[in-house]
């Protein structure tokens, strides 16, 4: 199909996408560095093409017409997508062998680096770059190919791929353990509980109160214990004799295959509501390097029980 007739002109689709934002084409000028009577200018070019009047001109302003907004919010989507894909392209640039995989930082560091070595073992001429991220990254518009994330999506747009469920344990070092013997669920009361302190902000998460609950045991309305801004950091207190955690398989299968951490009460967990999944731009995995890693990181999912018990 051919656009060449009936697309209008870029340079009057931005100047019409500033002034419906601005509602004004002094502003809308100020913004593109030119002159309003240039702004004014093109959106009568505008709407001589369209056949459409888009504003409706005041003695001191202008406002939108109804067809004008209309026509505003899908100019406004498509400048918006051509400015990211444009964007894509060119962080790609150079980086053909490159993989960027973003996720938070516990996912990270207890699980994808303990395991990374296969990856660059199997694929030495591929660069890998790791992001330990609080936000979730943009795949539209910031540099990274893969991203790891916890949640229950929707996630419009992207390849998604499911990697495993949480499956919330308590786990401590066997040193503590030893020390304070735990036989059932309500004897975690009398030990130090070492809580993940982003708990708060994520109300449907599985804190320590919530796991308690699920396995028949009353808790005081506030639970004592100690604090950590990160999971990572709860596990590495845990393994360090500090109390005693509770963390989503995926996150421990390292730290128990090495013995830094034994479970507790092993036949006992609670499923979060969470799942780990794996989001990529469609056109992603035409990358090589990128299609490398998501093969391998399905293989690796895999073989990583959700669950303990499995």
């Amino acid at each position: 199909m051919s656009y060449g007739q009936s697309l209008p002109p870029l340079n009057a689709l931005r100047a019409f996408d500033a002034a419906a934002r601005h509602e004004s084409f002094q502003r809308a000028a100020e913004e593109l560095f030119i002159t309003a009577g240039a702004v004014a200018h093109q959106i009568k070019q505008l709407e001589a093409a369209t056949g459409l009047q888009l504003f409706l001109r005041h003695p001191r302003g202008i406002s939108l017409t109804p067809l004008g907004r209309r026509y505003a919010e899908t100019v406004h989507y498509v400048l918006d997508t051509l400015s990211a894909a444009t964007q894509q392209l060119q962080s790609e640039s150079g980086r053909e062998n490159v993989v960027t995989i973003s996720s938070i930082s516990s996912f990270v560091t207890r699980w994808l680096m303990p395991r990374l070595s296969g990856f660059t073992r199997r694929h030495p001429e591929f660069e890998v770059r790791l992001q330990g991220v609080i936000k979730p990254a943009d795949l539209f518009r910031e540099p990274v190919d893969v991203s790891i994330r916890l949640g229950t999506g929707p996630y419009p747009d992207l390849k998604v791929d499911e990697l495993f469920a949480e499956h919330f344990v308590a786990v401590a070092s066997p040193r503590f353990l030893e020390e304070h013997p735990i036989s059932v669920p309500a004897d975690l009361l009398q030990v130090t509980l070492l809580h993940d302190d982003f708990e708060p902000l994520i109300s449907e998460q599985v804190n320590w109160k919530k796991w308690l609950t699920a396995c028949g045991v009353t808790t005081p309305s506030k639970l004592p214990g100690l604090w950590f801004s990160h999971t990572y950091l709860t596990l590495e207190a845990a393994m360090a004799g500090q109390g005693v955690a509770i963390a989503s398989a995926p996150m421990l299968n390292n730290a128990l295959e090495i013995g830094a951490l034994v479970t507790l009460l092993e036949d006992i967990s609670v499923q979060g509501p969470y799942m780990y999944r794996m989001l990529r731009l469609p056109m992603a995995e035409s990358r090589p390097a990128v299609k490398a890693f998501c093969e391998w990181m399905l293989e690796s999912s895999v073989a990583t029980p959700s669950a303990l018990q499995e």
